[in-house]
C-alpha cells in the first residue's frame, strides 16, 4: 500500500477529506519520527511500539578481501508489533 493508497483508505473511512487525512497522516508521521528521534518510546495500543535502539560496535570483515574493519557503534529505528496485531497478521 502507497502513502496515496493509504491517504484515500483513511478519508474514505472517517469524514474527511482527501486533503485532510493526507495532512493528519503526515502529522501523525513526524510526531512519531521526533518522538524516537528524540530518544522516547511511542506505543499506540493494539499496534505497537516505535523506539530508537542501538546497535554496539564490533569488527566484521571485508567480504571481498576478508579484511577486519571496525563497524562503528550506530542507532536506528525499531518497531515492535502488539500481540493483537502479530495475532492478527498470522
Amino acid at each position: 500500500m502507497t502513502n496515496r493508497e493509504l491517504v484515500a483508505a483513511i478519508a474514505a473511512k472517517t469524514a474527511l477529506s482527501k486533503q485532510t487525512s493526507s495532512e493528519v497522516l503526515q502529522a501523525v508521521i513526524e510526531t512519531i519520527q521526533d518522538a524516537v528521534w528524540d530518544g522516547d518510546k511511542v506505543t499506540l495500543s493494539d499496534f505497537g511500539s516505535f523506539y530508537l535502539a542501538e546497535r554496539s560496535a564490533r569488527k566484521g570483515r571485508n567480504p571481498h578481501t576478508g579484511a577486519e574493519l571496525d563497524i562503528p557503534a550506530a542507532k536506528y529505528p525499531k518497531f515492535v508489533p502488539a500481540a493483537g496485531f502479530k495475532k492478527l497478521v498470522r
